[in-house]
């Protein structure tokens, strides 16, 4: 099942990256993303609807990792459209207005649901066979109007969905808020020529950010593990996931626990040995 379902996803990332470089305007980008995120979500339902899970574990997998993963793009890709469409012309002081506004119905949203979120953000399992396997719940309340098929939903997999959607929705309000209060119109020069691709694994990529923040080189060490982790996937064009799970399991690594950073450290180093190589031989020329 793991093996499908991360071809399904690697190929809708791939997807919305093309969709990002197309060249057309930011709301019809968004609107081509939302049609093939619900085209990749009609997918992995079919192919789960004739699929047996393993076991319990296999179960909670799927409906806390990777269905999310799907839905919470198709969820962020509509708010960002809403925004684009909704979002006042004219005054700056309007804008920021409606963003702030936003950004309260988010806040609302995470305090009205504490709970769930603290358990979600604390990388907290006790409740996981509850919450992320099937049965038990009257399907009709709990998902609030969202999916109603009781072989394809748990209680909260579609809570988790909204809440990874609205965390990046809410990076990116914050972004824009940002934009407006420092003018922040990026001048040519600043802009990238060519892409970068990131083509390490993104456990590495978190390794690297979790890092950075612990270091504390970011807004003299006061920046939000989240804000970076968004900044990166915006950079790199790569979803990065549930990067608090992925940071949980570096922690329990028995042996070489920051294997990206010792290899970094040992890349350095054999180039800077390297270079004092390439030195030292110049300088014997030289004499000679």
């Amino acid at each position: 099942m793991r093996t499908i379902t991360e071809r399904y996803y690697s190929a809708l990332e791939n997807q919305l990256n093309e969709i990002s470089t197309n060249g057309e305007p930011l709301a019809e980008q968004y609107k081509a993303s939302i049609i093939l995120c619900k085209k990749a979500m009609a997918k992995l339902k079919s192919y789960i609807s004739s699929y047996s899970f393993e076991s319990v574990e296999d179960e909670i997998h799927f409906f806390k990792e990777v269905k999310p993963q799907f839905y919470s793009k198709y969820i962020y890709f509509i708010s960002v459209y809403n925004y684009l469409m909704k979002r006042p012309t004219g005054a700056e002081d309007h804008l920021k207005e409606y963003i702030n506004s936003e950004l309260a119905d988010l806040k609302r949203y995470f305090d009205h649901n504490a709970a769930f979120y603290q358990y979600y953000r604390s990388g907290s399992t006790q409740m996981d066979e509850v919450y992320f396997t099937r049965g038990g719940f009257d399907v009709h309340v709990e998902l609030e109007k969202f999916e109603e098929d009781e072989v394809y939903s748990t209680s909260h997999d579609y809570k988790l969905s909204n809440i990874i959607a609205n965390e990046k929705y809410q990076d990116f309000l914050n972004i824009e808020l940002q934009k407006l209060n420092n003018h922040d119109e990026r001048p040519p020069e600043m802009s990238l020529e060519l892409p970068l691709t990131w083509t390490f694994s993104k456990t590495d990529l978190i390794e690297l950010i979790y890092a950075l923040v612990a270091a504390g080189v970011f807004n003299n060490g006061n920046a939000e593990i989240k804000t970076v982790v968004s900044f990166f996937q915006t950079v790199f064009h790569i979803e990065l996931g549930q990067y608090y799970h992925k940071y949980t399991d570096m922690t329990r690594r028995k042996k070489d626990r920051t294997i990206l950073l010792d290899k970094l450290k040992l890349a350095l180093l054999r180039k800077m040995d390297q270079k004092l190589d390439e030195d030292g031989a110049i300088q014997q020329k030289l004499k000679l």
